[in-house]
């Protein structure tokens, strides 16, 4: 488990950016910048504010499938009905999905309906995704049973509801076409990076819906304080000003290796790692160490971290004989 998702358990119930996602982005977003020569650190920070909003916005668009994919499956319903009248053939239609009470909660919830019209955000575009997506829930054994049970509870309506966000949508190739057309359509971007890790706030806001609760449910805040926003913008800007002295580190802490041999995106994480490590002696050294090479895990090269690890110890060492490091460190020998 993460460091941070464990001291803050909490938190993760109110808030949709949390530190582990201001970090990945600050990558992303230190990686874009070094790619592009001549960039100023001005626009990099317009470019991080602006991939905490795009998510946001995913975050919003992905709460709002539930009733892009109650209304085509109301649709469906009502053309079978029809078909069934003009044949004169006996069809008992079956209501159970189109009257889920969680969907229905989410199609009144008065701030995303706002936030939606906002954001000009919908599923127009995304339809191919919704078609896909309906064709496969309608095969699966559990929807059979959710339509079948005798009996249906706020908390069944929800159950399926959380199966269709974390079975259904990860990985769908209609939903990431779908996402990438959007992107493009609202000049947005990452969506398609952040599907799961956004996909896994929409299944903990489902989790905290209450059904007394209402048109006045609460959503997930994208910040939980102007701190984590200072946080995200301090990190970039750390990393930025003294990118050449973290890379003087870098490579003397090599040992034999070239430094032209080190990936792009390994040295952008060990940059933006020192950044932290050096700047933010309030965050236990641990805890970035832990999040950073989370973060190698998934975006550097096959079993990359092993390298990160060994280097960002390196410059721990180094850092606390020159008597530069302002937290403890608790290291073996």
């Amino acid at each position: 488990m993460r460091y941070f998702s464990y001291l803050c358990v909490f938190f993760i119930y109110r808030i949709m950016i949390n530190r582990t996602l201001i970090r990945i982005k600050v990558v992303q977003t230190m990686f874009t910048y070094n790619q592009n020569d001549g960039s100023l650190p001005s626009e990099a920070r317009k470019q991080l504010l602006r991939s905490f909003a795009d998510t946001y916005d995913l975050y919003m668009l992905l709460l709002d499938f539930a009733s892009a994919l109650t209304s085509y499956a109301d649709e469906q319903l009502q053309e079978r009905i029809a078909r069934s009248q003009a044949t004169h053939t006996s069809f008992t239609p079956n209501r159970r999905f189109i009257r889920n009470r969680f969907a229905e909660q989410l199609f009144t919830n008065q701030r995303l309906r706002r936030e939606l019209q906002e954001r000009h955000l919908s599923w127009e575009t995304g339809m191919p995704a919704v078609r896909s997506v309906y064709l496969s829930l309608v095969a699966t054994p559990w929807y059979k049973e959710y339509m079948d049970q005798a009996e249906c509870t706020y908390e069944d309506d929800k159950r399926i509801w959380r199966k269709i966000y974390t079975e259904l949508l990860p990985g769908n190739e209609a939903m990431l076409a779908a996402l990438e057309e959007m992107e493009l359509e609202l000049d947005h971007f990452t969506w398609v990076t952040d599907l799961d890790f956004v996909l896994s706030y929409v299944v903990k806001s489902v989790r905290k819906f209450r059904e007394e609760e209402g048109v006045e449910q609460s959503l997930l805040e994208m910040f939980d304080s102007e701190e984590d926003l200072t946080f995200a913008t301090s990190l970039l800007q750390h990393t930025i000003e003294h990118r050449d002295e973290y890379n003087a580190l870098i490579d003397a802490n090599l040992k034999n290796w070239d430094p032209e041999r080190v990936a792009w995106m390994d040295r952008i994480i060990l940059l933006v790692a020192l950044a932290e490590i050096i700047n933010f002696p309030e965050i236990a050294l641990q805890i970035s160490l832990n999040e950073y090479i989370e973060i190698a895990k998934e975006y550097s090269g096959d079993k990359n971290y092993f390298f990160i690890n060994g280097i960002l110890d390196g410059i721990i060492r180094q850092l606390k004989r020159e008597d530069k490091l302002l937290k403890a460190v608790e290291l073996d020998n």
